[in-house]
């Protein structure tokens, strides 16, 4: 924002080589996340009143449609074309793990790959700062939630099972799947990775609208 507070463009960023999908600002630094159509992950920030790229996060085997930042900002969420969804953590220099950095960037490396869940593209990830969940949407018509294992190894954490009504299904993520009524709209929760709904939702309507609203007024 300039003296007279209006918005001017201080930096155009051409890292990617491809169609820019989505951008997410870190929780509490000045440090941007991006998606692209060239399969990869970017992070930028400022370097002498200028906006730089500082690393590329390659994993994805197609598209990478959308990014989240988990409360700490020291995790990133990944979902892609690919049907995965991968963790990143960024890792300083003179960490404990003895992960390799240059100079003194910090290093983002990849320690978990969510596989299996989808069958069909994730188009977006969203991180839950109150809980740590994670939500995925994706294009086979459902919204799955997952739950990191608690305890979770931080090196290699795993994603799983989130709080659901079927103690004896471990192991899978909670699908969600929209129930709509012209009186009410309800969400119901179904333990399937892959079983799409079969909900016929033209027919639900016209017994709800015949239920409802007068002969008349449906003629």
């Amino acid at each position: 924002v300039d003296e007279e507070e209006e918005y001017e463009c201080v930096s155009v960023l051409n890292s990617h080589t491809q169609d820019v999908k989505h951008v997410v600002w870190h929780p509490n630094q000045e440090l941007l996340a991006s998606a692209s159509y060239d399969d990869t992950v970017k992070l930028y920030h400022e370097e002498e009143d200028d906006w730089v790229c500082c690393a590329t996060l390659e994993g994805h085997e197609s598209t990478v449609w959308s990014v989240a930042f988990d409360r700490s900002g020291e995790r990133l969420a990944s979902c892609s074309d690919d049907k995965t969804v991968r963790i990143w953590r960024r890792y300083k220099p003179g960490n404990e793990e003895g992960v390799a950095c240059s100079g003194t960037d910090p290093t983002w490396k990849c320690v978990c790959n969510l596989s299996g869940y989808h069958t069909r593209t994730i188009y977006d990830v969203a991180w839950c700062h109150l809980t740590g969940a994670l939500a995925t949407a994706c294009g086979d018509d459902a919204i799955r939630v997952f739950e990191e294992s608690d305890p979770s190894e931080p090196r290699q954490p795993t994603f799983g099972l989130a709080a659901h009504p079927w103690p004896d299904s471990p192991g899978r993520a909670v699908t969600l799947h929209c129930s709509a009524s012209v009186l009410r709209t309800s969400v119901e929760a179904e333990p399937s990775r892959k079983k799409r709904p079969k909900v016929s939702f033209s027919r639900h309507m016209s017994l709800m609208a015949r239920a409802v609203f007068p002969v008349s007024f449906l003629e």
